[in-house]
């Protein structure tokens, strides 16, 4: 078992606040001067496949945030429109599969795609559409959010969709990404500390035959957040301090868009998800919080480090 560290010995996870700015990003913050040059190089681009929250804390909106925090392009392709606020999911309504299949098209044949990452799927249809997809570019490295169901427990993801995920998307995929409870519905069983947690990456792999990251932020287990991955054929650990922070939503599309921009900006796995780590602890030490009569509502920053054009 290995514990990622930097090129000084200490863990990433443990530089978040030693960071220097935009270290996520790859690069240093070009001078203002520099802005408006028009010999700069294109960023990689990035694709997500999700839905369309109307929040803007999660889906869609959450990865392509991200995707620009990480100095990638973003494109999108929607799968559902879901009317949502932090804690309340009030509808949601799937695309049809023609529809999809001409967004990916029209990406595929537009964009040169240097990563992806999937998130809510909603059904056994779409998923086949974003399966063939996948399969007819197989070249495209793949991070999938397992999205089940919507932190307020609305169904995201019905079961022929999950049957048809494990079977056909899996197999294509760089890595996975669930949490908890995700993870506790591919494996059957509950994982009730974290012994079980540190298992439960490479009993996914032998199961499903990909490799996973298995997310430990809602096991309550101490002061830290441990996350366990199972990557080539060696597991890997990742630790940070948990904050004291609200329990906001987004934070498993935040986490897999960071690792697809990290791996589009040439990062092999273990990095990607180190980095992608502390990104997201960052956009949460740095979350916005806003008031509306006697409701807080709480969200991630997704720029922690301010937006790069100031």
């Amino acid at each position: 078992m290995r514990k990622l560290t930097s090129d000084k010995g200490r863990p990433y996870s443990l530089l978040l606040f030693a960071l220097k700015p935009a270290l996520w990003q790859g690069r240093i913050r070009p001078s203002p001067a520099s802005r408006i040059k028009t010999d700069r190089p294109s960023p990689p681009v990035a694709l997500t496949i999700a839905g369309s929250d109307s929040s803007g804390g999660a889906g869609i909106q959450a990865d392509l945030k991200t995707f620009a925090a990480h100095g990638v392009h973003g494109v999108n392709a929607v799968t559902a429109i879901v009317a949502e606020a932090p804690g309340e999911v009030s509808a949601v309504s799937a695309v049809e599969e023609t529809l999809l299949s001409s967004q990916l098209d029209r990406v595929t044949s537009s964009f040169p795609l240097h990563g992806a990452k999937t998130g809510m799927l909603a059904n056994g249809g779409l998923v086949e559409v974003v399966a063939d997809f996948f399969a007819a570019h197989c070249g495209i490295p793949l991070v999938i959010d397992p999205v089940f169901r919507a932190s307020a427990g609305t169904p995201l993801l019905d079961h022929e969709g999950l049957e048809r995920m494990k079977a056909r998307l899996f197999p294509l995929a760089s890595l996975v990404t669930p949490n908890l409870a995700e993870a506790e519905t591919l494996l059957g069983e509950p994982i009730r500390d974290g012994a079980a947690l540190a298992l439960a990456p490479r009993r996914l792999h032998e199961r499903y035959g990909c490799d996973f990251l298995v997310k430990g932020g809602h096991l309550h287990e101490g002061d830290e957040v441990t996350d366990h991955a199972w990557i080539a054929g060696e597991a890997f650990v990742f630790s940070r301090p948990r904050l004291a922070v609200p329990d906001v939503h987004g934070t498993g599309c935040t986490l897999s868009a960071a690792i697809a921009a990290q791996v589009a900006l040439g990062r092999d796995l273990p990095e990607a998800v180190s980095r992608a780590a502390d990104y997201l602890a960052a956009a949460l030490a740095h979350h916005h919080r806003w008031t509306a009569g006697q409701r807080t509502i709480e969200a991630l920053n997704h720029f922690p480090d301010g937006v790069e054009w100031r």
